[in-house]
Order: structure tokens, then C-alpha cells, then sequence
């Protein structure tokens, strides 16, 4: 019998890397109750057949994404890809559903329509729920608006590009910064492609996408037009885990103390992120956990920040929860402890 005191959650498209990763959080989340997950490829089947870690740790079955029976539920995670986001949406409010969506997909993080036929390649099928979403990048956008329930959940580079570079942005009157940041390959999903086929990315890495990233516009959101953002990203040869480095030439008569101050007032109150004053973070302390480490080192006229985060977490999964958790009236970081070890397959 479901318990009157827990929200009542369910995942729309969850058999992929992030939907596993949700899935884990909202069955550990005191406050919720996980009553739905969604797959076409894998409707009728045990949810732990597409994610075996959580044998024996989850009783239910997946359903058709049209199955799912939206009436008495308070949130909704949408995990679909690109291009599937709003059409879920769409098909969500149709059906009268009136509670919390949070959306994974790129699909509704954007208020100029047009950035879908210049970034993504399509015409946006609902420019008018544009302005209804808001970008869920909490420790630059929250608190948000009140009754806000629909959340756009940022994406991984953006998420760890825009934390690591908002700061600095808001104090300088023009700012361009040079950025490299490698990935791990669950961030390609779980299709294979020759790019994330394992003798090719063992022992290698690649840039691909260069100065051309999808997320690009998404940061420069972030950051304002005073800002500028010239990126290279890098398929690195492990699983998960993002890490970067953005490179800044300061103005004349900033100091390395300047540039602390930034950061820690920013971030405050920011409770997933973690400062590393005066040195980069290493992506082994990231990975697993939702938090987002940014750290920083200034020489002369020259700032390096560096940045590292999991993908799947606070690049997906632990920022949608946290999202949720914010639109819901939750405690921000409820559901959020920390795990020693996440892994994608036993």
C-alpha cells in the first residue's frame, strides 16, 4: 500500500545510464515513492533486467511509455533522448498531468526556438513551452520562481562549464575563456557507436565536436552575452566522470584573493558544490557522488579553473533529484547521500 506521506514519482524512458542512476536515488529517497518506469524496448520486463545492479533491490516491471497512468502522480523525470523530451511533455499535459516534470533531455532548456535548428538540427515542434520551463542549474538559478513545477535539467558539460566559469563571469565586464574537458563514454549512452567501442577509446582520447558542442549555447545562457566561450571537448578512456579546465586571462589589478572571494560567495550556499581553493580537483573524488568540485589557481594575469563531476549524477540524475527536491519543497540535497561505489553492470 503506497504510503499517503510520499510523493509519488515515476520515470519516463528509464532504462538508460541516467534512468539507472535515477532510479537508485528515488529507491534510497526518504520522502518518495517510485510507482512507475517506462521503456519501449524493455515494456513488461523486470526493471533490473536492464539495470542489474538493482536485482533484488526493485520489484517493478517496466511499462509501455503509453501505459503510464500520470493521474496520481506528483513528478515526472523524463529520460528520453533529444527530441523525445517534449514530445513527452506534450503528450503528459494533454492527459491533464499537473504535477512536477523534470526534463533530462535537451528539448526544452532554451527560450530562443530557433537554437534547436541551429544546435540540434531540428524545428522545435512547442516554442510556446519555452518560457514555461526553467534551466535547472540550481546553484545559479534557485531559488526559483514560486509554483515553479516544470525544471529543464542542464546538461553534463554545461552543468560542469557554466558552475565552474559563472562566478568569474559575473565580476568581470567582458570575459572569453578557452576550456578543454574530457569525458567519460557512458555519456554517449548506452547504443554502441564506433566512438565508444573499447579498443578505440582505451588508452586514447579524442576531440570531436570542436568549438561546436551542443552545449554551447546552454553555457553561454548561463554566463551572458559579455561573456565568451571557446570549447574543445575530449572523449577520455574511462566509464564516467567529467574533467576540465577553462582558462581566463584577468583584468589588470585582480588578485588571486579576488578570485577565492568569487567563488565562495557564489557558492555559499551551494550544497553541491565543493571548493578546491588554490589547486584543480582530481575527478576521482567526483565521480559517485552529486556534488561538482571546482578549483582554482591564479598566476599573474592568468586564472585556470578546473572542474570535475559525474556525469550521470550531477551531469544527469542526482541534479534532476535535486531539481525535483527544490520544485517539490523538499530539502534540496534529500535522497543525495553519497555512495562509495556506482557502477553501470555487476
Amino acid at each position: 500500500m503506497h504510503d499517503a506521506h510520499l510523493h509519488r514519482i515515476a520515470v519516463l524512458h528509464g532504462a538508460g545510464y541516467a534512468g539507472g542512476e535515477l532510479i537508485r536515488l528515488l529507491l534510497g529517497h526518504p520522502a518518495v515513492s517510485l510507482d512507475g518506469v517506462t521503456s519501449r524496448s524493455f515494456a513488461g520486463q523486470p526493471v533490473w533486467h536492464a539495470h542489474p545492479t538493482l536485482r533484488n533491490q526493485i520489484d517493478l516491471s517496466f511499462t509501455a511509455p503509453g501505459d503510464l497512468n500520470p493521474t496520481n502522480l506528483d513528478a515526472l523525470f523524463i529520460a528520453a533522448e533529444h527530441g523525445k523530451g517534449v514530445e513527452a511533455v506534450q503528450n503528459l499535459l494533454a492527459d491533464g498531468f499537473a504535477g512536477v516534470i523534470v526534463d533530462l533531455s535537451a528539448d526544452l532548456r532554451f527560450h530562443d526556438a530557433s537554437l534547436y535548428d541551429t544546435w540540434f538540427g531540428y524545428t522545435h515542434p512547442a516554442p510556446d513551452l519555452l518560457d514555461d520551463f526553467v534551466y535547472g542549474l540550481a546553484e545559479v538559478n534557485a531559488p526559483y520562481p514560486v509554483g515553479t513545477k516544470w525544471i529543464a535539467n542542464p546538461g553534463c558539460f554545461a552543468s560542469g562549464i557554466g558552475l565552474a566559469l559563472w562566478p568569474v563571469a559575473q565580476h568581470l565586464p567582458a570575459m572569453h575563456a578557452s576550456v578543454t574537458a574530457l569525458t567519460g563514454a557512458s555519456g554517449s549512452g548506452t547504443r554502441a557507436k564506433s566512438t565508444t567501442h573499447y579498443p578505440t577509446r582505451d588508452g586514447n582520447v579524442r576531440a570531436y565536436k570542436i568549438l561546436a558542442h551542443q552545449h554551447l549555447p546552454e553555457i553561454q545562457q548561463t554566463l551572458g552575452d559579455a561573456a565568451t566561450v571557446a570549447f574543445v571537448p575530449v572523449s577520455g578512456p574511462w566509464t564516467r566522470g567529467i574533467w576540465g579546465t577553462a582558462h581566463v586571462t584577468l583584468p589588470g589589478g585582480v588578485t588571486s584573493q579576488d578570485v577565492g572571494s568569487w567563488f565562495e560567495e557564489a557558492y555559499a550556499d551551494g550544497a553541491c558544490v565543493r571548493l578546491w581553493p588554490d589547486q584543480l580537483p582530481e575527478l576521482r573524488y567526483a565521480v559517485g557522488t552529486p556534488f561538482c568540485d571546482i578549483g582554482w589557481v591564479v598566476e599573474g594575469d592568468q586564472l585556470i579553473v578546473g572542474f570535475a563531476l559525474d556525469n550521470l549524477l550531477k551531469g544527469a540524475a542526482s541534479q534532476a533529484v535535486q531539481n525535483m527536491n527544490l520544485a517539490l519543497g523538499l530539502p534540496e540535497t534529500a535522497g543525495l547521500a553519497l555512495h562509495s561505489e556506482l557502477v553501470l553492470h555487476p
